[in-house]
This record gives structure tokens, sequence and C-alpha cells, in this order.
């Protein structure tokens, strides 16, 4: 149980870490979030779109539209832009209670990542690291590579050096750890 659970503290710890300096210090998802001057009118001008919070896909078909119609629009928006938007009425960037989200989900998947590498036995470091390895790219494909799919990002580089790093810097602490008599 000691292995586990400080497995995944330290572990969580590593991840978190890596992913502060990336959306922080090093800013390497800069890419998806870029400035632009106009931001006051776009922001007044969505103000009065929207009814309330939410996320819109432009252009898309309203609910109830035939199948053949939907087929049509999208024909004719072929080469023609279109955009994401996520809405909300008011900022409220509760920085504190999203840190500590953040760690304790790191945490908790590390612990169950701790879990399944506790049950190899033989566990080696190559092994084990190797294992975060692999937890980093289902992690990268399962999300953000598969919603790039659909709707590109920007960032889609970051969120690959983010899922390999972090899950290697945890493997390098695992594959030393866990070994451990």
């Amino acid at each position: 149980m000691k292995k586990l659970v400080v497995g995944a503290l330290v572990g969580g710890l590593l991840i978190f870490i890596w992913q502060t300096l990336s959306w922080t210090v090093l800013n390497l998802h800069e890419a998806n979030q870029q400035y632009t001057p106009k931001q006051d009118t776009i922001l007044q001008f969505l103000g009065n779109q929207f009814s309330g919070d939410g996320s819109y896909l432009l252009p898309k078909s309203p609910k109830g539209t035939s199948t053949e119609e939907m087929q049509k629009q999208m024909e004719s928006n072929k080469g023609k832009p279109w955009v994401e938007i996520q809405y909300h009425q008011a900022y409220n960037a509760n920085m504190g209670a999203n840190i500590a989200r953040g760690l304790v989900v790191d945490i908790i998947l590390v612990a169950f990542l701790c879990w399944i590498l506790l049950k190899i036995n033989p566990a080696s470091f190559s092994t084990i690291f190797t294992a975060c390895i692999f937890t980093g790219i289902i992690v990268f494909t399962n999300s953000p590579y598969t919603v790039h799919i659909w709707y590109p990002k920007a960032d889609i580089m970051a969120h690959l050096a983010d899922a390999i790093l972090s899950w290697g810097l945890c493997g390098l602490w695992l594959g030393w750890w866990i070994p451990k008599k």
C-alpha cells in the first residue's frame, strides 16, 4: 500500500509540475490562446448573441434538420470559415480550487497506474518506464488527438509533448520507486 500511495503522490505531483510549467513558464500552448486587439469588440458582440454559457460550432444546422439538408449545408460550407466558441457570461478563474482539482486528478490517475504496475511481478525499471510512456500516448490519443482530428487545435504538438514528458517523468520516478525493496 505504501508503494501505491507514495508512488501516486510523487508521480501525480511530477505530472502536475510539468503541466504547470507547460502552460505557464514554457507557454507551450500559446498557439491555442492567441491575443487579438479586437477582443473587447468581439466579447461585446458575443455577449449580445448568447443567452448563457455554452459551446457553439459555427456553422451548424439547427436541430431537426433533415440529413439531406445537412449534407447540402456541409457542401455549401466547404472551404469557408468556421469557428468553435466556448462562451461564458462571467470570468471566474478560481485558481486555488482549479489548482487543487488538477493536482488531485493527477494523483488519482497515477494511483490507478500504480495499482496496475504493482500487479506486474517482477516489475523492472524499463517495464514501468515503458508502461508510463504508453500511458502518456494513450492519454494523448484518447482525447487531444481524437478531438484534433475533427476540430484541429493549434497546440496539438504541445499536448503530445505534455503527454510524453509528464508521463515520462512519472515513469522515471515509478521505475525507480516501485522495484525498490
